[in-house]
């Protein structure tokens, strides 16, 4: 490649390496906002929807919850379902962002920071 010149060759694979990565990495952002994960509980009772980023974007309660005396069960059941639909959004952003990484020759002993 750049022979002659010790390790600044490969200093050039790993520049050449980061700048794909960027531009992989700005992608894969970008998909996230279009990823959509519905977290649930109450056997399906109270459901959540979310996009990969982890922002809330809708709550689905079936009407038989909603009774005086049982207002703490949907209560629990709603925060339940947005912590469900926050960890798969967290799984979702993490595939999503490990794919930034697959396929490139990282130095030995560097981690993937997206897994």
């Amino acid at each position: 490649m750049l022979k002659g010149l010790g390790n600044l060759g490969d200093m050039a694979k790993i520049m050449k390496q980061a700048q794909a990565m960027q531009s992989k990495m700005e992608e894969a952002q970008a998909r996230l906002d279009t990823i959509t994960v519905e977290g649930e509980a109450g056997a399906g009772m109270v459901k959540v929807t979310a996009t990969a980023k982890g922002e809330l974007t809708a709550v689905s309660i079936d009407p038989s919850l909603f009774t005086a005396e049982d207002r703490e069960v949907v209560e629990d059941l709603v925060l339940a379902a947005v912590k469900d639909a926050q960890a798969r959004a967290a799984a979702a952003a993490q595939a999503e962002m490990a794919g930034v990484t697959a396929g490139m020759d990282l130095p030995e002993g560097m981690k993937n920071p997206f897994g």
